[in-house]
């Protein structure tokens, strides 16, 4: 019985460990890694072939993103996951596989013109739409075996529609284990979804640390948070552009912007419209609207049961087609305007951010965690200018972040999410955590609640029958130097060392951007240009 981890270890992204037991290979979550890597990442150390299952915690792509290409080398067995999670799989993977297809065909005709090889995308959605006949549904609480000696279920993680902790019974050789993987643990008192579900049994844990090291702002009403940010940019004549996971976080904004239309609270601008423009946030608010009664919390079934919608109201409109997305930017009036991708990666949201970042008027919103090295997480640490589609974009735009809405637990709710475990786990093993962040985590189990706990890195691997680690895992940081965005934060007294700077940071972007990845060489240059240029400026 071994467990080896394979993605999401000292960082945020990625997740992935495989369980060997009774014969049996079975997968927890197989993500794609959004941002840079902190560590090298572990390939799966058999061939596709040889995996049996795949447990699903939720949609998130950085837990189901791999799973196409799992498919297209060669995976036969099947996916179990809740109901939910399978509807939304089956369009985020497709929307995933069309990024990286037009990705590919965007890289190719660089590489053509510049005598390189073929870029090939990770899967292609005919793979995304091959893999969803292998979903299997489950319900919440169903005990389900799954194969001789390994019983499944699903508990509601209340972090997503759909979303799950699994808890997985193994038998072998007369030796029971219960374990349990967190998936994302919920944040409580979201808006339609239900508050996480403890679990209180366990031999063996493996929980997220996201926000392992901090809590949450105060609680705020968002409401009062979300009114005077709109209220200010229409009077301003700008637009609210709000870059929003497209499944999840869309639908809790709908939810706001319907109570605040419905009590009149944004004055002057009684009509003001909503844009959703995102073809997969319209799919999975369609998803949403059809799983109320299974997976909404009592709040939202108070309202439906008065015949209201939650998340829809008047001047609620959506953008399906390219063109549609066009005459958005091309309409003078203000409006707010939801799309994706959530860290600004991909997606529309980068033509709405080249249209609106330059305009004072405007405002980007900020609405959920920007990973390490995403456009998002740069513009919301200050940066003064990105570039978009091969354009210097000066940031005059009032950039605000809504404080306390986050889908993750902070650290005091994942702490009452392990205490409710009796008795103590022997083992608890962190994951899902930027590199200090799930370390710090760890050794807060160890010390303020006794715990063996542990935070593994990739390749890791452990014996659960004896504890025994078989092997540490790869600790060797992968080394990238300073973004050219931060690089360039720093502002010197003497103008001439400033211009070189900014002439570097410059340049760097050009090498990022045209040709489609990080040249390191050119960015520790400009890392100890800025040094060379602090010291001189002293």
């Amino acid at each position: 019985m071994k467990l080896t981890f394979l993605g999401a270890t000292h960082e945020v992204t990625g997740s992935c460990t495989l369980l060997e037991a009774c014969g049996r290979r079975i997968l927890i979550d197989y993500g794609l890694e959004q941002g840079p890597d902190t560590y090298e990442n572990c390939d799966i150390p058999v061939v596709a072939s040889e995996i049996d299952a795949v447990l699903l915690t939720h949609a998130h792509i950085d837990h189901s993103g791999r799973l196409p290409l799992l498919g297209a080398q060669g995976f036969k067995g099947n996916i179990y996951a809740t109901g939910a999670t399978c509807r939304l799989c089956d369009i985020m993977l497709q929307d995933s596989a069309h990024i990286q297809e037009s990705e590919a065909k965007w890289r190719n005709r660089k590489a053509k013109r510049a005598g390189k090889p073929a870029y090939v995308p990770l899967y292609t959605v005919n793979d995304a739409i091959k893999i969803r006949d292998q979903f299997v549904p489950c319900n919440y609480e169903d005990i389900s075996a799954i194969f001789p000696g390994i019983q499944v279920r699903f508990v509601d993680a209340g972090h997503l529609l759909g979303s799950s902790s699994i808890e997985i019974t193994v038998t072998e050789n007369k030796v029971t284990k219960t374990i349990v993987f967190s998936g994302d643990i919920g944040n409580t008192d979201q808006p339609l979804i239900r508050n996480p579900q403890y679990l209180t049994q366990g031999d063996i844990v493996i929980m997220e640390s996201t926000y392992g090291d901090r809590s949450h702002d105060k609680r705020i009403d968002y409401i009062s948070q979300l009114t005077p940010i709109i209220q200010r940019t229409l009077d301003r004549g700008g637009n609210v552009v709000i870059p929003s996971f497209a499944v999840g976080r869309t639908q809790e904004l709908l939810y706001f912007i319907r109570q605040i239309k419905d009590q009149g609270l944004i004055h002057g601008h009684d009509h003001f419209p909503v844009y959703v423009d995102s073809p997969l946030a319209v799919e999975a608010t369609q998803i949403f609207s059809q799983s109320m009664y299974d997976y909404f919390d009592s709040d939202a079934l108070a309202l439906i049961d008065q015949g209201i919608n939650p998340i829809n109201f008047s001047d609620l409109k959506v953008a399906i087609t390219s063109d549609d997305s066009i005459t958005i930017n091309e309409d003078p009036e203000p409006k707010v305007i939801i799309s994706a991708s959530g860290m600004c990666e991909a997606g529309r949201i980068r033509h709405h951010l080249k249209h609106n970042l330059w305009r004072p008027e405007s405002t980007i919103l900020f609405v959920g965690y920007q990973a390490n090295g995403t456009l998002g997480r740069a513009i919301v640490e200050g940066a003064r200018e990105v570039r978009l589609f091969d354009e210097h974009i000066h940031i005059e735009a009032e950039i605000c972040q809504l404080s306390g809405i986050s889908g993750h637990a902070d650290n005091e709710g994942l702490m009452a999410w392990i205490k409710s475990f009796h008795p103590n786990p022997s083992m608890v093993f962190v994951n899902h955590g930027e590199d200090q962040v799930c370390q710090t985590f760890a050794n807060r189990l160890i010390n303020e609640l006794g715990l063996n706990a542990t935070a593994p890195y990739n390749g890791a691997c452990y014996d659960l029958i004896t504890g025994e680690c078989l092997y540490e895992g790869n600790k060797k940081k992968i080394t990238v130097p300073e973004s050219s965005e931060s690089a360039g934060k720093k502002r010197y007294t003497n103008p001439v060392y400033q211009q070189l700077v900014d002439a570097g940071v410059r340049l760097t972007k050009v090498i990022d951007h045209n040709e489609g990845g990080a040249n390191k060489d050119l960015r520790a240059f400009i890392r100890e240009l800025n040094d060379l240029c602090e010291k001189w400026d002293r």
